[in-house]
């Protein structure tokens, strides 16, 4: 156990609480609660789509990938998250600001029907709750490695913390703290690296263990179609994800949500390789770890000065707190503002904050006990990107951008992608993302075509 670090992390959430506090007295309506009162600026918007977009997984589920298997055009992360930001700025921000949507749920209802919207919305809760569950899991990672205890006990810890804090504030208090956590998770894990290099001996000596890990580790390249499914994935699967949809929708013009998307997805990159690099010096430097999600957390312990472990910590922290809240509060927008409220008579603000608030406790407590079933983050991850995502996408692009299709089409493409996402899964079939995006689109453009010739044959 390291006193010290268990400190520094606790310090560091108690910063990030203070400032949730502190922004949520400035909250008067769901319209803040939710959406920052849409008045997000370069910086805000840049920091706040970045920050939750790098979470857990791109620490820990990266670096224990690269760790167990080395680096392949298979690997995703970071640049299938990071091109899903940069396909959102060029195709799909300006439009889906032009909505001025509160959550992805109103554009179905606006283009489809109120029925088209409450399946999406029962579609987009679980993909939400599963990506929460993710960060929350790995979080408890972090307080397990600092604190000896038991995964499960760091689990519980975290939930509660991240409860808490994402209860508080809103998305301003999360695009605030984006900004002090977007700077520190930089910092964090610049300055491991560096370090890291310099026990190595330097850059030469740390290029030539990448060298022989990675060729330890040689694999035969993928089957084309399992290389597709694999960046379908996380580009095609998460574009217009509701965490992303809100930060588009909370900009305060369509130039900055598109320019702010693109920067975030540059800097993605950029920033997710340094886990990459550091999973891959692991395995030289702690090879034979059971869990390889660990290797981050074990190589700050083990390799660096107490100082480097809590500042690896502090970033580590950041990663996971970024992107807990911002799915916390997509899954309670969707239920209250697209399931709950249209069923009750008008309520007042302050009513509408206190449901938006309880959802957020309620899907947290969900999250916990899904990180404590889910076998890893990536896996989580996965299938949040994944799970109902595909019908989702195609009637976002037919709805946004075409006329063809209606209510009908849009039904046959939600409930039909996510069904047969779910029976691939099930059948273990090799490609079970792309078959479903495939058949949603197919369907789709079977269904509107046959309403759309159906109503041009005459009357007899």
């Amino acid at each position: 156990m390291n006193p010290l670090l268990l400190l520094s992390i606790a310090a560091y959430i108690g910063v990030q609480l203070a400032i949730g506090a502190w922004v949520s007295r400035r909250i008067a309506s769901d319209d803040d609660y939710l959406l920052a009162g849409r008045r997000f600026g370069y910086g805000l918007a840049t920091f706040s789509i970045f920050a939750t977009w790098f979470g857990a997984e791109t620490c820990l589920g990266a670096a224990g990938q690269v760790y167990g298997e080395g680096l392949s055009i298979a690997s995703t992360e970071p640049f299938g998250y990071g091109a899903c930001l940069i396909l959102l700025g060029v195709v799909f921000a300006v439009p889906l600001w032009r909505r001025k949507l509160v959550t992805l749920a109103d554009l179905f209802r606006s283009r489809f029907s109120p029925g088209v919207e409450r399946v999406a919305a029962l579609l987009m809760i679980p993909t939400s709750a599963l990506w929460a569950a993710a960060q929350i899991r790995a979080f408890g990672h972090v307080l397990s490695s600092a604190s000896a205890v038991e995964i499960e006990i760091g689990i519980g810890v975290a939930a509660a913390v991240v409860i808490a804090y994402t209860a508080l504030g809103g998305l301003l208090a999360d695009a605030i703290t984006d900004v002090v956590q977007g700077l520190a998770l930089f910092l964090g894990l610049a300055i491991m690296l560096a370090l890291v290099v310099t026990q190595l001996g330097g850059a030469g000596p740390a290029l030539d263990a990448i060298a022989t890990v990675q060729a330890s580790r040689a694999a035969p390249d993928a089957p084309l179609l399992a290389t597709l499914e694999a960046w379908a994935v996380p580009v095609l699967g998460s574009v217009v994800a509701q965490e992303l949809v809100a930060r588009v929708s909370a900009s305060r013009s369509p130039q900055v949500a598109q320019r702010s998307a693109l920067a975030a997805g540059v800097g993605y990159v950029a920033v997710g390789c340094i886990p990459v690099t550091l999973g891959l010096l692991g395995a030289h430097l702690l090879p034979g770890l059971a869990d390889g999600e660990q290797v981050l957390p074990r190589m700050a312990q083990e390799l660096l000065p107490t100082w480097g472990a809590a500042l690896f910590a502090g970033a580590l922290v950041s990663a996971i707190l970024s992107t807990v809240d911002s799915t916390l509060l997509v899954c309670s927008s969707v239920l209250s503002h697209n399931l709950v409220l249209p069923l009750l008579p008008p309520q007042s603000e302050r009513a509408k904050l206190r449901l938006a608030r309880a959802g957020v406790v309620g899907f947290g407590v969900l999250a916990t006990v899904m990180a404590w079933l889910g076998d890893s983050v990536s896996a989580l991850v996965h299938e949040a990107s994944a799970l109902g995502s595909a019908g989702i996408l195609v009637c976002v692009a037919f709805g946004l951008f075409t006329r063809l299709g209606g209510p009908a089409a849009a039904h046959v493409a939600l409930v039909g992608g996510a069904a047969v996402y779910a029976v691939g899964v099930a059948a273990e079939l090799e490609h079970p993302y792309l078959t479903s995006l495939g058949c949603a689109l197919t369907g789709y453009v079977a269904v509107a075509s046959a309403v759309r010739s159906k109503a041009r044959i005459p009357a007899a």
